[in-house]
C-alpha cells in the first residue's frame, strides 16, 4: 500500500526504526542510514553469541526489508550526501536529539528549505521543546517511569518491576506511523510537508491516559492494589492446579458475578451477603480471593478453560512466550511472518506488524540489511557522481 513512498531513516535503537519497519512491511522504500559503527542494536546479542546463538532477532523485527546505508554525518561531506537522499524523499525519520540535528543542519527548517514536501518525523525521549528536549531517554525512563505508568502499575508498598524490552518503544513506533500517514494524507491535499513530533513521554502519558484523565479531573488517583486488596477482587489473577495463572476480567458491575459463581461450581456465593454486590465484594476482598484461590487451585487450566468459556467470561491464560509462538489463535491472526534467508527460503520467524489488511499476503519478508549493504547503490541512484563517491570513500565517510 505504501509502494512509491520513500523514507530516509536516520535512527538508532528501536522506537524510530520500529516506525520505519512497519512502513517497510507495508511496502515503503525505507533507507536506513547508520553511523559507520552501525546501530547499537546490531550488537545487542553479541554477549550471548558465544553460546551458539546465531542471528539478531531484536534488530530484525524493526529493520527487515530496509536498504542499508552507512554514512559519517559528523563530516560535512556525509551530511551533503544525506541531503541528496532527502531532497527527493517523502519522509525523513530520525531519533537524533534536536541539538545535534540543528548543529548538522538536519533540523526541520533546514530540510524543509530543500524539500518543501518532506514529512519530517522526529522521535525523541521528551519532545522538541522544553528544558529536557536534548535529554537522552529510553522507554523504561521516559515512557514507563516518567509518564506515571510504572508508578501506577506498582502495587503500593512494593518495589517497581522493569518494563520488558521495547514495550514503550513499539507503542511509540505505532503512534509515529499514524502521525506520518496523517501528514502524508494532508500533503495529498495541500502539497506541503509537515513536522510530525513523537516522544516516548507523550506516548506513555496517552497509553496511561484513562488513569491520567482521572488524575487530571479529580486531582487524585487510587493506587494499584495487591491481589487480596483489589477494589474489584473478582477482576484478578488466579493460579490453577497445574500452575498456570489465569487473568479474569469481568465486566463492570454485576453482569458476570453469577456466571463466575456457576463456573466455580459455587452458586451459593451468588447471593451471599458478603459478596453479593461490588461494594460487599470490595469490603470482603481478602476472604473472597482466598475462596477463589482454593477453588482455582483444585483443577487444571483445561478445566477452567471449559467452564469459563461456557459462561462467556472474559479471561485468558497468562502465557509464556514459548506458548504464544505456538498459540493457534495467534498464528491464525497472522501474528508472525517468515524472514527470508540467503537461499530464498524461510530462515526464521519474526513478530508481524500490528495490523493485517484484507488482501495481505506477506509471503517471505526480506531480512534486515547488513551494515552499509546498499550504500553505493542508494547514493548513486540519488545522483552521486563517480568523483563524489570516490571522495566519500577517501575521507572515510561511507561504509
Amino acid at each position: 500500500m505504501l509502494e512509491g513512498i520513500r523514507v530516509i531513516e536516520m535512527a538508532t535503537y528501536i522506537a524510530a526504526p520500529g516506525a520505519g519497519g512497519i512502513m517497510a512491511d507495508w511496502g515503503a522504500d525505507v533507507v536506513k542510514v547508520e553511523p559507520l559503527s552501525g546501530c547499537p542494536m546490531r550488537h545487542f546479542l553479541s554477549n550471548i553469541a558465544a553460546d551458539g546463538l546465531q542471528g539478531n532477532p531484536v534488530f530484525t523485527i524493526d529493520n527487515r526489508g530496509k536498504k542499508g546505508v552507512a554514512l559519517d554525518t559528523s563530516k560535512p561531506e556525509g551530511v551533503a550526501a544525506l541531503k541528496k537522499l532527502i531532497r527527493d524523499a517523502d519522509v525523513f525519520l530520525t531519533n537524533v536529539r534536536p541539538g545535534g540535528l540543528e548543529r548538522a543542519g538536519l533540523d526541520y527548517e533546514s530540510l524543509k528549505a530543500i524539500n518543501p514536501k518532506l514529512i519530517y518525523a522526529s522521535v525523541t525521549g521528551y519532545g522538541l521543546t522544553g528544558p529536557d528536549r536534548d535529554k537522552p531517554g529510553f522507554d523504561v525512563a521516559a515512557f514507563y517511569a516518567r509518564s506515571g505508568i510504572g508508578r501506577m502499575a506498582t502495587p503500593k508498598g512494593q518495589e517497581p518491576a522493569p518494563l520488558r524490552m521495547a514495550n514503550g518503544d513499539h507503542t511509540t513506533a505505532m503512534a509515529t506511523v499514524a502521525g506520518i500517514l496523517a501528514a502524508l494524507l494532508e500533503r495529498g491535499k495541500t502539497g506541503k510537508g509537515k513536522l510530525v513530533e513523537a516522544s516516548l513521554l507523550r506516548a506513555g502519558i496517552y497509553t496511561g491516559g484513562s488513569d491520567m484523565s482521572i488524575q487530571l479531573m479529580f486531582g487524585k488517583l487510587a493506587t494499584s492494589k495487591s491481589r487480596h486488596e483489589a477494589i474489584a477482587p473478582i477482576s484478578n489473577f488466579f493460579l490453577t492446579q497445574d500452575e498456570h495463572w489465569i487473568a479474569l476480567v469481568p465486566r463492570q458491575g454485576q453482569p458476570d458475578w453469577a456466571g463466575i459463581c456457576r463456573a466455580l461450581d459455587r452458586p451459593d456465593l451468588t447471593d451471599n451477603p458478603l459478596f453479593a454486590n461490588p461494594r460487599a465484594r470490595r469490603e470482603n476482598a481478602a476472604a473472597l480471593v482466598d475462596i477463589m484461590d482454593e477453588i482455582f487451585a483444585s483443577k487444571p487450566l483445561a478445566h477452567w478453560r471449559e467452564r469459563l468459556d461456557a459462561e462467556d467470561q472474559i479471561w485468558s491464560p497468562m502465557q509464556h512466550p514459548s506458548e504464544v509462538v505456538k498459540d493457534p489463535q495467534a498464528i491464525a491472526a497472522g501474528a508472525f511472518v517468515d524472514i527470508a534467508g540467503p537461499d530464498g527460503t524461510t530462515a526464521f520467524k519474526s513478530p508481524a506488524g500490528p495490523i493485517r489488511f484484507s488482501d495481505e499476503d506477506a509471503g517471505l519478508v526480506a531480512p534486515a540489511p547488513e551494515l552499509g549493504q546498499h550504500t553505493e547503490e542508494v547514493l548513486r541512484a540519488a545522483g552521486l557522481t563517480d568523483e563524489e563517491w570516490q571522495e566519500l570513500k577517501s575521507i572515510g565517510a561511507v561504509a
